[in-house]
């Protein structure tokens, strides 16, 4: 049963850009949807994310999702010298730059139940030595790192306890600035030589079915030029038939002699399509950015003026194309090289942190309760007059992660709050900070996240006067 769960977590979804539930009855703040549960609409105004995407490079590992042949999975390298040169795109890193990476083995056939290894491989095509320091890293399989078992939809994780598939757990780990102890603090590569950043096995022989995912996230610093690769091969065999990782050299012989590893994921839809389905696809190429910041103010001010009673304003998360949430805003991650047969952009943006600055302000004379709040409203793209959301909700689950919160409570204390939430399609979501306000009071409130593999954009983050 998990991991039926984990398959249809782990995939974006068809998407239609005109969708049948959005016609909302003018007359009515209800509307019944083809089938239970109802759509409720509540009026308040979206407005686009200030601020933008970083120019840090990411290695976007995510096409083929599901892989089943050994081969190439993302190759920056040069195509000189390689038997498949299309499986090559030729981008150098140097400085900053981050490598994510997910994937789920699937036993081909189901009594084949080898290990699958995947590997990330950097080259040094320089002839100096180059320093590759791993900042932070984190890698987590479904099982038994971390399964998807039924989570409250709101819990404290101060103590990053909580978390719900490896996509949540591994960007938990970089929100809290961590570095795994399978990754080393530096590797050094020598001139014209190669070393692997990860070597990393997706076991799936004790589960059933033989179906199991792996994510990641690196954030790594070079001081010379350095190629990168994803490979995918089985585990080899030691001479008493256990198995063992792939060996460096092994690595760098399917780097050389490897096509792109299957099956392929479905093909996407050109950008400029504006009717009918749309599919996003998967994410195979180098995106540019790695980071969003945004200092959320009023046009002209220094500040961000808090709704009037009763009143909302919300500021839409990875937006996306024919997900706009009425803001016309994209905030998808261009990609610079990537395969034909993959998504044109990284939708979802996933493994991309959000870092947003809210400097609040009450204006009036009166003490107001400002409220701050994550939501998962029903997805749409031409404005609507506000959210939609499910009553009642229904089951799927859209968004498994954890958020932090930094704020100045009404004690005047630095309040740190690490948050972890589980949101279904159309949910409202609980107040992850509630402040009284003084007349003119100022209050700061910084809110950043990952966004996780384990879920589906578009989400949105709200301010509400009560």
């Amino acid at each position: 049963m998990l991991t039926t769960f984990l398959m249809s977590l782990l995939t974006i979804p068809v998407i239609t850009p005109v969708n049948s539930e959005t016609q909302i009855n003018p007359t009515s703040k209800v509307a019944q949807a083809a089938s239970q549960p109802q759509i409720v609409l509540e009026s308040q105004e979206m407005r686009p994310l200030m601020g933008s995407l970083d120019a840090v490079p990411m290695f976007n590992s995510n096409s083929p999702e599901i892989v089943q042949t050994e081969g190439i999975l993302l190759s920056a390298f040069p195509s000189e010298g390689m038997a498949h040169p299309k499986a090559h795109l030729n981008f150098p890193f140097q400085g900053r730059f981050d490598v994510f990476t997910h994937h789920i083995s699937k036993a081909p056939p189901p009594e084949d139940l080898r290990t699958l290894y995947i590997g990330a491989i950097a080259h040094n095509p320089t002839d100096q030595p180059v320093t590759v320091d791993l900042l932070q890293g984190a890698s987590y399989l479904s099982q038994p790192d971390a399964p998807f078992y039924e989570a409250p939809n709101y819990s404290l994780n101060n103590n990053g306890s909580m978390y719900r598939g490896p996509g949540d757990r591994a960007m938990l780990d970089i929100l809290r600035g961590r570095r795994q102890d399978i990754f080393p603090a530096q590797i050094v590569i020598p001139p014209k030589q190669s070393r692997m950043l990860m070597n990393v096995p997706i076991p799936v022989k004790e589960l059933d079915p033989p179906l199991n995912g792996r994510s990641g996230l690196s954030r790594l610093r070079s001081n010379g030029k350095v190629y990168v690769a994803t490979l995918a091969l089985y585990a080899r065999l030691n001479a008493d038939g256990t198995e063992r990782a792939p060996s460096l050299e092994e690595w760098e012989n399917i780097l050389r002699q490897g096509d792109l590893a299957k099956p392929r994921d479905v093909v996407p839809t050109p950008p400029d399509l504006t009717e009918g389905k749309f599919e996003y696809s998967r994410v195979a190429g180098i995106q540019m950015g790695s980071q969003w910041f945004g200092n959320l103010t009023d046009k002209g001010s220094n500040d961000l003026t808090i709704p009037k009673d009763g009143e909302s304003y919300s500021y839409g998360l990875s937006l996306l194309q024919y997900g706009t949430m009425g803001t016309g805003q994209v905030q998808t991650a261009p990609l610079k090289v990537r395969y034909p047969d993959t998504a044109y952009s990284a939708h979802g943006n996933y493994g991309v942190q959000y870092n947003l600055t809210l400097p609040l302000h009450n204006p009036t004379q009166e003490t107001k309760t400002v409220v701050l709040a994550f939501q998962n409203p029903i997805k749409y793209d031409k404005p609507i007059g506000g959210l939609q959301f499910f009553e009642p909700l229904p089951d799927d689950v859209f968004f498994r992660g954890s958020v932090r919160v930094r704020f100045r409570d009404d004690k005047g204390l630095a309040q740190n709050r690490y948050v972890h939430l589980v949101m279904r399609r159309g949910e409202r979501g609980k107040a992850l900070v509630t402040l009284t306000m003084p007349p003119s009071d100022r209050r700061v409130v910084q809110f950043d996240f990952l966004y996780p593999a384990d879920a589906t954009p578009p989400q949105v983050l709200t301010v509400t006067t009560k």
